[in-house]
């Protein structure tokens, strides 16, 4: 199975790798037009700011070439945000894969600290009368986020968690999948979240 990963500048992308690799799986770090659209799976991961992280891929094409991927398609992080309409940070247009707004988030108690850093726990949705494929096996477990802008709770909403308030923990529409935490940073969870995407 060929797995490409979207090389774009944005930060943690070399964990996913090296979490493919402990997978036994030697994925290909790519922004090649043809070598993303002949991959199996692609995952688009990544950390960073959304105005910037999409400038860099308008200027290769790759704005348009994601979403016009057909094979299943793996956004982590800033990549489930940029799989979005439009985002808050930097009063971005994004991808427009799925149809929702990214937000900041706003603390309403002295206690909410933002990013919201650390382990949390996720539950499925239905999306079209079933779970999302995505996480077949699991719910309820917990995962790593880190992260200060979210994506609310809509039609394509695959998993909630909730941090202040309830949001999308992960996405699904078509072949694309999205998380908003990182399954790389989540242990034996976290594995088996990649383990089902490269089993679609």
């Amino acid at each position: 199975m060929k797995v490409a990963v979207v090389k774009y500048n944005a930060g943690n992308i070399f964990s996913v790798v090296h979490a493919l690799k402990r997978m036994g799986v030697e994925p290909l770090l790519t922004d090649s037009e043809v070598e993303l659209r002949s991959a199996d799976r692609v995952i688009f991961p990544g950390q960073g700011e959304a105005s910037n992280a999409m400038n860099y891929l308008r200027e290769r094409g790759l704005d348009r070439v994601i979403p016009s991927l057909t094979q299943p398609v793996l956004g982590i992080c800033i990549g489930q945000q940029l799989m979005c309409r439009h985002s808050e940070e930097g009063d971005t247009d994004c991808l427009g894969i799925f149809d929702a707004e990214v937000k900041r988030f706003q603390p309403v108690k002295h206690e909410d600290k933002i990013p919201h850093m650390g382990w949390n726990s996720i539950q499925n949705c239905q999306i079209q009368n079933s779970k999302s494929s995505l996480f077949k096996g699991l719910d309820g477990e917990f995962v790593y986020f880190v992260h200060s802008f979210y994506v609310p709770v809509c039609k394509e909403t695959a998993a909630v968690t909730n941090y202040i308030h309830p949001f999308s923990a992960a996405m699904q529409k078509d072949n694309f999948f999205a998380t908003q935490f990182h399954p790389e940073k989540s242990g034996e969870v976290g594995q088996q979240i990649l383990r089902n995407f490269l089993e679609l």
